[in-house]
C-alpha cells in the first residue's frame, strides 16, 4: 500500500496512512514522508505500537539527534533511553507547553523538528493543537507584514527555565543563562526548503523585540505572538496510544492543552534536519 496524505485541517495537517514504523523504511518511503511534512507542516500517524528504538530509528532517518536543554530526567548511559525525552506529567498547567510555541527557538539553531508519540494517556483531554506559521504570516495586514520584517526577536532561555524550576524540576537556572544567553532571530523568516515567508515569534522565549521601547514592546509584541491563536490556523489532535506526531520546528509552533489530572506519558526525538534557516 502506498504512503498517503489525507489533510486534517485546510491550513495545516495530514493524516498519514500506509506506512508501518515497525519496519526499516526505504530511503525513497522516507522522501515522501518529508516531503508530506514540507506540505503540511505536521504529519499523524495512528496505530503505531513501536518500541522506543523503533521511534529512535525512525527520527535519525531525518536528521541527527538535538538533545533539549531543559531534560526532564538525567541521563541514564543508556544511549536510547537518553536519546527519547519522557513527558510523564499529571498536573501539566503552567509547565510550558500550555502557551504556543516552536521549541528551543532561545538556541541559536533550533531544533529542525520533533516526533512525539503517546504511551499513557488519561482518560479524556490532553490534546496537542498546531498552528501554521505561514497562515500566522500570510493573514497579517500588508502593513504589519512590512513592519514585522524589519524586526527581531530576543530570544531567551530564562522563562521557560524559571517555569520548570518552580514546578519542581532541579534545573540551575544560573548555569543554564551562562550556556545559553539570549539569541537574536528575525520576525519573519523565510523557509530554506519551501521558500515561504512565516512568523517567528512566541510567547515561552521571545521576551522582547530588539531596538523598541518598552512601550512599543507592550504594544506590538504581544499582537505578533497571538496571531498564532486564531482556529482557522490551527489543527487540533486527539491522542490515542500508538499514536505519533511529526512536526516541522521550522513551519509550525504548538501548545499542549493541560486539561487533565490523570497520567500522561509521551515520548519525543528532537532532529536537526540537514537544512535550517540561515539569516
Amino acid at each position: 500500500m502506498a504512503i498517503q496524505f489525507a489533510r486534517a485541517t485546510a491550513r495545516v495537517g495530514a493524516y498519514v496512512t500506509g506506512v508501518d514504523l515497525r519496519k526499516e523504511l526505504s530511503d525513497a518511503e522516507i522522501a515522501t514522508i518529508y516531503q508530506g511534512l514540507l506540505d503540511h507542516g505536521v504529519l499523524f500517524f495512528r496505530d503505531q505500537h513501536i518500541t522506543d528504538e523503533e521511534h529512535l530509528r525512525f527520527a535519525l532517518r531525518f536528521g541527527t539527534l538535538s538533545v533539549p536543554p531543559l531534560k526532564a530526567r538525567p541521563d541514564t548511559g543508556d544511549p536510547v533511553a537518553d536519546s527519547v525525552h519522557v513527558l510523564n506529567q499529571t498536573s501539566p498547567k503552567g509547565e510550558g507547553g500550555d502557551n504556543w510555541h516552536a521549541d528551543n527557538t532561545f538556541m541559536p539553531e533550533p531544533p529542525m523538528g520533533s516526533l512525539l508519540r503517546a504511551i499513557t494517556l488519561p482518560t479524556v483531554g490532553g490534546d496537542t493543537l498546531w498552528a501554521s506559521a505561514y497562515a500566522a504570516y500570510d493573514d497579517l495586514s500588508p502593513q504589519i507584514r512590512e513592519l514585522a520584517e524589519n524586526l527581531v526577536g530576543i530570544h531567551d532561555i530564562t522563562p521557560g527555565a524559571t517555569k520548570a524550576i518552580a514546578k519542581g524540576h532541579a534545573l540551575d537556572l544560573e548555569k543554564l543563562r551562562r550556556d545559553w544567553p539570549p539569541v537574536e532571530h528575525p520576525v519573519v523568516r523565510v523557509h530554506p526548503e519551501t521558500g515561504r515567508k512565516l512568523l517567528y515569534v512566541n510567547r515561552s522565549s521571545v521576551t522582547r523585540l530588539k531596538g523598541l521601547s518598552p512601550w512599543e514592546n507592550e504594544a506590538l509584541l504581544p499582537l505578533l505572538c497571538d496571531q498564532v491563536r486564531h482556529p482557522e490556523f490551527q489543527v487540533r489532535l486527539k491522542w490515542e496510544p500508538g499514536t505519533m506526531a511529526f512536526w516541522d520546528n521550522r513551519a509550525v509552533q504548538h501548545y499542549a492543552v493541560p486539561d487533565y489530572t490523570e497520567r500522561r506519558e509521551m515520548h519525543r526525538v528532537t532532529v536537526d534536519f540537514a537544512r535550517g534557516f540561515t539569516d
